[in-house]
């Protein structure tokens, strides 16, 4: 068998859930959306079953997957609904739908529903995605209690910024939050998992931890404690020689800077790892660093074995994980450890730690 895999250690996955709720404090949604973060939705919902006070997803199907296999607890709905079919859905599943413009609170209030809804309230405090603007959060509120099709009305919002500790932005997100729901019943849901770690003042009575959840530390400066769920890896499957100055791979990149020893790994762009990553950027060959050497092929790369004599034809690589940070490889490409670790496929995928 192709020995590339992703690993899945659903004991860190539960160690870095308690570690968001400990530091926010009051409840917590563990966001799974995106087949959670590309690390399994059902093993990982499973994996936090016992302990999660209630699950967020991106929509209704994701949705119906987690009450499909035996989830009860809460399961909010963070970009709503997209039609009355949806909404007589969400009712009847007892979703929590986030709602964030006009047409949502129209549906709400032209449709005929099984069951009243605990909706989310959405403020556009300074992101200027999606949410009702600041003066606009009083009237859609009242629009919602008029409807008589609510049960309970909480209010949210989205940082822009939280994972930049010293910008001011997420503060002036948080005043004005709060100056928009001021005098308003409801629960509040603010902070994500940088505004877990950095801005205290954003919690509230959910937060809504995502990719600190799977080991990724948001913030530029890491040492939260967080464990790395997925390890990804695979073998070398072969090696050979490059004299001096002979070229490595498509369009010859990497040029032998000297006599070097190249091995081959069965794992390539294919499988989610980022055809970008530059000569230089890490792996782990049996638990010693080595570097990428030559352009990332379909369904392989190569590695510089130069410097570890020992490493050959059965050694293991780390692509990331314990060893080799996600968000070292995704600097490297100039991109963010959401997307490498949502991006993985085709790879086996093992889960250790229970709850598969």
């Amino acid at each position: 068998m192709r020995p590339s895999r992703a690993l899945i250690d659903l004991d860190a996955l539960r160690h870095n859930y308690r570690l968001a709720r400990e530091r926010h404090g009051g409840r917590a949604f563990a966001v799974v959306k995106a087949n959670a973060y590309g690390h399994g939705v059902l093993p990982c919902v499973r994996a936090l079953a016992g302990e999660a006070d209630g699950f967020a997803v991106a929509f209704i199907d994701e949705a119906r997957a987690l009450r499909d296999s035996g989830i009860v607890a809460p399961i909010l709905l963070l970009e709503g609904v997209f039609d009355t079919a949806e909404l007589i859905d969400a009712a009847r599943l007892d979703l929590w739908p986030a709602v964030h413009h006009r047409a949502q609170i129209e549906m709400i209030e032209k449709a005929v529903l099984p069951a009243p809804l605990y909706v989310w309230l959405k403020v556009n405090s300074g992101m200027n995605r999606c949410g009702f603007l600041p003066g606009a959060v009083h009237q859609a509120w009242k629009r919602l209690v008029v409807s008589g099709k609510t049960k309970h009305i909480g209010f949210m919002t989205h940082f822009a910024r939280a994972d930049e500790p010293d910008c001011p932005v997420t503060g002036e997100q948080i005043r004005v939050f709060d100056e928009a729901t001021h005098n308003l019943p409801g629960e509040r849901s603010m902070a994500n998992s940088g505004a877990i770690l950095a801005w205290p003042g954003a919690r509230r009575d959910w937060a809504r931890p995502g990719i600190m959840l799977y080991g990724a530390d948001p913030l530029p400066r890491e040492g939260n404690g967080l464990q790395p769920v997925m390890t990804l890896e695979s073998r070398v499957v072969a090696v050979r020689e490059l004299a001096l100055g002979e070229p490595l791979g498509y369009g010859g990149r990497f040029i032998a800077p000297r006599p070097t020893r190249v091995g081959l790994v069965a794992i390539g762009y294919a499988d989610g790892y980022p055809r970008s990553a530059p000569d230089g950027t890490p792996v782990a060959v049996d638990g010693l660093y080595a570097t990428i050497a030559g352009r990332v092929s379909m369904d392989m790369l190569t590695v510089d074995l130069t410097d570890l004599p020992d490493a050959g034809v059965g050694s293991e690589v780390e692509l990331w994980g314990a060893r080799v940070p996600v968000n070292r490889v995704a600097q490297g490409v100039n991109t963010i450890s959401y997307e490498l670790l949502c991006n993985v496929k085709r790879v086996a995928f093992e889960y250790r730690g229970g709850g598969n």
